[in-house]
């Protein structure tokens, strides 16, 4: 849980250093910089998601992840958290609210190939290089993105600390199930197109509820198991 402690903890650092700088960002940068963040997500996500083999996988995964997703209305709940500190702290914007800047902040720090991997390798071997590699990214991404969304992504920091906290722990849990390189590709793929989808929301082109999508990571091991079942090649 090392590595989990020191990104929860560079997060919070990051996004306080970025409340600093708030006041002192004229407008037309703090919207270039949004611009860019949004450009680097959507980046990162393709290049995680070239990491997956098999297509199939992919499809049903994120189909059925969905369909669970919208049902449980997960999207909808990370943003009543957000909600919630919005109430208790009795603030709001005119721009950015703090449910906005949470939920952001949560999806960006959590659903992507550095955070999945980077987990998995600290539960199954204690490796904590990946995840003290993202700690350094999230340090200034935090900063830029409280900088213009304001102190919600902070909260993230919440979110990230119980997300990578319950994926290093299953790993450790089920080490023999999560050795297979091949797998670890494939959840990674899932997740690095869920980042697409959260960098192209960013960059104000849509409006998608990126949470509905994060069970397709979970139903990744599933179907590739129950693919790898049938003798043929897809």
């Amino acid at each position: 849980m090392i590595g989990v402690i020191v990104n929860t903890l560079t997060v919070l650092v990051g996004s306080f250093l970025g409340l600093l700088l708030k006041k002192g960002i004229p407008e037309r940068v703090s919207k270039s910089v949004m611009v860019a963040i949004g450009l680097c997500t959507v980046y990162i996500g393709i290049d995680g998601a070239m990491s997956g083999e098999n297509t199939i996988v992919l499809i049903v995964s994120m189909v059925l992840g969905t369909i669970v997703g919208t049902f449980l209305d997960i999207d909808g709940k990370i943003n009543s958290v957000g909600l919630f500190f919005e109430r208790k702290m009795k603030r709001k914007d005119g721009k950015s609210t703090i449910a906005e800047g949470f939920m952001t902040g949560s999806l960006l720090f959590c659903v992507g190939a550095m955070t999945i991997v980077g987990s998995l390798n600290s539960g199954l071997s204690g490796d904590h290089t990946l995840i003290l590699t993202k700690s350094v990214l999230d340090l200034i991404s935090s900063c830029m993105l409280a900088s213009t969304l304001g102190i919600g992504v902070m909260f993230a920091a919440i979110f990230v600390f119980v997300f990578q906290g319950v994926l290093v722990l299953c790993a450790g849990l089920l080490q023999n199930v999560l050795s297979d390189a091949s797998l670890i590709a494939e959840i990674t793929c899932a997740g690095s197109v869920i980042i697409i989808g959260l960098g192209l929301n960013i960059l104000g082109i849509s409006k998608f509820k990126v949470a509905d999508m994060l069970p397709a990571i979970i139903f990744v091991p599933i179907i590739y198991f129950l693919f790898g079942l049938i003798p043929i090649s897809l």
